[in-house]
């Protein structure tokens, strides 16, 4: 299952004031439009649009604890992940990591997708 994990926590109520809608047309059509977090503000789901060969709709799962903070798919939306799905969470990542500058990521088996989006 992708993933990409911070070392540190996140305050969604506050990243969800900074969210701005990814819109991204090529290679493939990527938008994340919404975040809704939870009662308890330790997890946010945003839905999730990619068409590539296909189409898909699902959605992004972002959950924090104590200390870390970690971005994969909702399971119960479960899509094929194909390289525009796993290019989604990259750019959500990108702009949590722009938000806040130092935050590190310190497990991910998205690596490649994260270097060709993460702007140094």
């Amino acid at each position: 299952m992708p993933h990409i994990v911070f070392g540190e926590r996140i305050d969604l109520e506050d990243f969800s004031k900074k969210f701005t809608e990814i819109f991204q047309k090529e290679p493939f059509l990527i938008k994340i439009t919404n975040i809704f977090i939870d009662n308890e503000k330790l997890t946010a789901l945003l839905p999730t649009i990619v068409i590539s060969e296909i189409h898909q709709q699902f959605l992004i799962e972002i959950s924090t604890r104590k200390s870390k903070t970690t971005i994969r798919l909702y399971p119960n939306t479960d899509p094929e992940k194909t390289d525009g799905v796993k290019t989604s969470m990259a750019l959500l990542a990108q702009q949590i990591m722009n938000h806040y500058p130092g935050f590190e990521i310190t497990k991910t088996n998205l690596s490649d997708y994260l270097s060709m989006v993460i702007k140094n």
